[in-house]
């Protein structure tokens, strides 16, 4: 039962600890010895968890003191070794010391690890202060052995050492060897979808059950058990040094190993591993800075679809970048300088006139400088700020559309909105809210939605579509012909205009198959009563092809790029039949 608790706390075979450290630097001082140690009585073995005025980090159990303080769990002073019947042959007789006094460091269920020790070259007694004083010493070492375990350093699930362990490790490991290259292993078993639906299945303890079964498993196949951490969510890191040529296939042993591993046999589940890795040099590492790396690592096996992937600093810029731009696109909302709307007029056909504009948002980040938003706008639609960001683009559109007014230029504005924006309670009454707060009528605004953000509606958006077109505000359909189910859900959706794809339109000059596609498109949405508007459209064959074919509307850079507000109202109001195109 000794050696199990001894077992349970992950103590043995792992990396020196200030916190230890400090204990046995203390002693030497104040005994005025020049070897102190925190010893662990193994089977076989006393191994020092920490050691000063010792080279080797072991000895034999046979004739060893710490070995009789863990058997009886008593205070032990040899004053010298040589005399002793028991030690004069024993290892450290052997290697010059003549002095051992040792208290047991014991756990609060009785159980004897093995002593709290200070050793001297000289035979010696011990005073009574002395012997109260390395008791205390132990005591302060079981402390922080408790504290260890109970407050943060263990995960309680697995028994590993945690990821705040790691980092403390990392730490014990530059200080005792300044140089070395290392290698830290991230094992990822799932990935986020397939966690979410194990815990909704089979439940937490279930999924608890399973990180214990994969972590006794690494434990009894790993060259270095020691070095194994759990980080949480099935995943584990795991710290090899070596040779730079050997590690991929180092990778690929361990991935083989857990992919093969029949995980909880009573409910049997597929797991999907990777495993990131990720280089670091001993002498600058830092705890937190590896596991981020080696996660980053997996997470970019996960996306690539391959087994192993070593850390790529390139690809690990493109993340932290994106952090980055989500992290400060919430200032650049506060800010007065940095967001602002361009558009881009559309050219109706039938009357050479622009009728209508798109707003195009545009950031000029501080640092960063022109940030397409094409890269920021599909980062911002995925979290929270989505909805501070259609308020900012409403708001500005709506101003627009008054000031056009009052300067002679009566304008719809398009504005795109996201399909989580349909999911939000009240979106529809927002909306509405202010457009009659700014006193302009709602025939003015048109809303554009991607066709994929449409095809996965819910009732709550389906709702809101309905409100809106009821209303009067203009519902299109932007990027048409790129999903999947256009034809099975297009004459049941509340929208007044489809877009053409400019995936569609670009090469309308260059052969008849994408001009039989787009024909088929404009007639079919025509049919059902949709407005059409071709987008992309850069060369007058384009033009004039979507003309004869009857297509309502055009955009692109061949009538114009998007500009600035001022310069819509001049390309209104200058354009007539026959009059040379803005390009």
């Amino acid at each position: 039962m000794r050696l199990s608790t001894l077992r349970q706390l992950n103590l043995l075979d792992t990396p020196p600890s200030e916190s230890f450290d400090r204990i046995t630097r203390m002693a030497i001082k104040l005994f005025d010895l020049p070897i102190a140690a925190v010893s662990l009585t193994d089977h076989d073995r006393q191994w020092f968890k920490s050691r000063v005025g010792v080279d080797h980090w072991e000895i034999p159990r046979f004739k060893a003191c710490c070995g009789e303080v863990a058997d009886t769990s008593d205070f032990l002073v040899v004053p010298d070794l040589l005399q002793s019947a028991t030690y004069q042959n024993s290892v450290l007789a052997e290697s010059g010391v003549r002095f051992y006094a040792g208290a047991p460091l014991t756990t609060r269920d009785g159980y004897t690890l093995g002593s709290m020790c200070v050793l001297g070259h000289e035979p010696r007694q011990i005073t009574d202060d002395e012997r109260a004083l390395l008791r205390d010493m132990a005591a302060m070492v079981m402390d922080q052995i408790e504290l260890q375990h109970a407050f943060g350093r263990l995960d309680p699930v697995t028994g590993l050492p945690n990821r705040n362990q790691f980092s403390e490790d990392i730490e014990d490991m530059r200080r005792d060897q300044r140089e070395g290259q290392w290698y830290a292993f991230h094992v990822d078993l799932f990935d986020e979808n397939q966690i979410r639906s194990l815990q909704r299945v089979i439940g937490l303890p279930s999924f608890d059950t399973m990180a214990h079964e994969v972590a006794d498993y690494l434990k009894q196949q790993l060259q270095y058990p020691e070095r194994l951490y759990y980080i949480g969510g099935c995943q584990y890191l795991y710290l090899v040094t070596g040779s730079e040529a050997d590690i991929y296939n180092t990778g690929r042993s361990l991935w083989q190993l857990v992919n093969e591993l029949v995980l909880n046999e009573s409910t049997p589940v597929l797991h999907t591993p990777v495993v990131g890795i990720a280089p670091f040099e001993l002498s600058d590492a830092v705890g937190a800075d590896i596991i981020r790396t080696a996660h980053s690592a997996s997470e970019d096996a996960r996306q690539a679809g391959q087994d192993v992937v070593l850390y790529s600093q390139k690809l690990d810029a493109e993340h932290r970048r994106r952090f980055s731009i989500l992290h400060d696109f919430r200032h650049a909302l506060e800010s007065q300088e940095q967001l602002y709307l361009h558009f881009q007029p559309r050219l109706n056909l039938s009357t050479n006139k622009c009728h209508s504009v798109e707003a195009l948002l545009r950031w000029q980040h501080p640092q960063l400088g022109a940030i397409s938003p094409a890269e920021f706008i599909p980062l911002v639609e995925s979290t929270s700020l989505v909805r501070r960001l259609t308020d900012w683009v409403l708001h500005r559109c709506i101003d627009q559309i008054k000031y056009w007014h009052r300067q002679g230029c009566p304008l719809q504005v398009a504005m795109n909105i996201s399909g989580n924006n349909l999911n939000e309670p009240g979106f529809a009454k927002r909306i509405l809210l202010a457009l009659q707060a700014a006193d302009v009528d709602t025939r003015w605004l048109e809303l554009e939605l991607t066709e994929s953000a449409i095809v996965s509606h819910s009732k709550l958006a389906m709702q809101q579509l309905n409100t809106l077109r009821d209303a009067g505000v203009s519902i299109a359909i932007d990027d048409f012909g790129t999903g999947y189910n256009t034809l099975t859900y297009l004459h049941d959706l509340p929208a007044h205009v489809v877009k053409i794809d400019r995936a569609f339109v670009r090469d309308l000059d260059r052969g008849t198959r994408n001009q039989a596609i787009v024909s088929a498109m404009v007639s079919m949405a025509q049919q059902l009563g949709y407005r059409v508007v071709a987008e992309g459209v850069e060369n007058e064959p384009s033009c004039a092809y979507l003309r004869d074919i009857g297509c309502d509307e055009i955009q692109g850079f061949w009538y114009s790029k998007p500009v600035p507000a001022d310069e819509c109202c001049a390309l209104a109001r200058r354009y007539q039949p026959g009059s040379t195109l803005v390009t």
